[in-house]
């Protein structure tokens, strides 16, 4: 069993941040944010959490974009001009036109558990954290992948 998990900082305390992290055996933080260097993101600053990440946990740190929506897609969704459902193809059609597959199959895989996807949303129902840790769920139908929210 391949356990990937996924996680959203807003809300939540740099303290249960790490502890959620620390309580789920979690060994490699992918950041799937478009911007992860913006003001709001406190604790969960790029270089700073690389570090944080580092030394509070000996946890990887990776952030790929490739994995991130388009800021014309995000701003579409967040200035309401597309609902979350088209949003959702959008987002599902541009990780199919990027073909991370070789990526994911030979970058990924041997990562893959205890690899904890994050971004901002405080939960994962409408938020990209979740459509990718599925397309890469998707991808490996002859494994058997569970996603974990934290």
């Amino acid at each position: 069993m391949i356990k990937i998990y996924t996680i959203g900082f807003t809300k939540k305390s740099a303290q249960q941040f790490f502890e959620l992290l620390e309580r789920n055996n979690i060994k490699t933080v992918f950041d799937v944010r478009l911007n992860n260097s913006s003001q709001l993101s406190g604790f969960a600053k790029g270089k700073d959490l690389q570090y944080f990440l580092r030394q509070i946990l000996s946890v990887g740190y990776i952030h790929n974009i490739e994995f991130s929506p388009t800021k014309e897609i995000l701003n579409n969704y967040k200035k309401g001009k597309i609902d979350w459902e088209k949003y959702e193809r959008q987002f599902s059609d541009l990780l199919s036109d990027r073909k991370l597959e070789r990526y994911i199959k030979e970058e990924l895989f041997s990562k893959l558990d205890g690899m904890c996807f994050l971004c901002s949303e405080a939960t994962p129902e409408k938020c990209h954290r979740r459509l990718v840790a599925e397309y890469i769920r998707d991808l490996f139908k002859n494994e058997n992948i569970e996603i974990i929210h934290i």
